[in-house]
């Protein structure tokens, strides 16, 4: 059995000053850097849900990647969501769960997707990792969760609700990123040095 990744990445990062999948730092784009994760953590095939500058963001990826568009990004992060398990719905019969990550994580690189993969097996799996305690991406879904999932999401809000009431594994992470998202970007220096809020709710 394997996996797919998928990267949100639609919102337009208001309170960031641009949309997160446009971000190049250190001659790095942070769309690259999920897109990389996911692939060398263990999944198979890697999609990315893009919305606001829509067509910045499609050039500055590189390699396999397919690329979906969630029109109504606009209504915040359960629209992405909901997109990108849509677009994984004919993945082959084999593919038995998803990587759900968000574009603004640079620190979470591919040791942290091996080890939450490695956590999980089949399809009803559930697990999320955890940093310090502290719930965060990326989550897993097996498929048996994937329609519930994206019929119950809405808002700015996640699938937080639905990984509680169904038990989802929490998978420590803390010893190998911090696992907060880059939010914000202070005066004094706003290329190179975001500061970094507590992440929002999981998926």
């Amino acid at each position: 059995m394997s996996a797919v990744g998928i990267v949100l990445a639609a919102g337009a990062g208001r309170r960031f000053g641009q949309p997160k999948a446009t971000v190049v730092e250190d001659g790095r784009s942070w769309l690259n850097l999920a897109v990389e994760a996911l692939a060398a953590g263990g999944c198979a095939e890697v999609v990315v849900v893009l919305g606001a500058e829509e067509d910045e963001a499609r050039t500055l990826l590189d390699g396999d990647v397919r690329v979906v568009v969630a029109e109504d990004w606009a209504d915040g992060l359960s629209a992405s969501l909901r997109r990108g398990l849509e677009a994984v719905e004919d993945a082959p019969a084999g593919v038995d769960r998803a990587v759900v990550t968000l574009v603004d994580l640079p620190d979470v690189g591919a040791a942290v997707i091996d080890r939450v993969l490695s956590a999980t097996e089949g399809p009803i799996t559930l697990a999320r990792s955890v940093y310090g305690g502290r719930p965060g991406h990326p989550v897993v879904l097996g498929r048996a969760h994937w329609d519930a999932v994206r019929t119950t999401v809405a808002g700015d809000r996640g699938a937080r609700d639905y990984l509680e009431a169904h038990g989802a594994r929490g998978v420590e992470c803390g010893d190998l990123a911090g696992g907060r998202d880059v939010d914000v970007r202070p005066a004094r220096d706003p290329a190179r040095d975001p500061a970094r809020d507590p992440a929002r709710d999981p998926v």
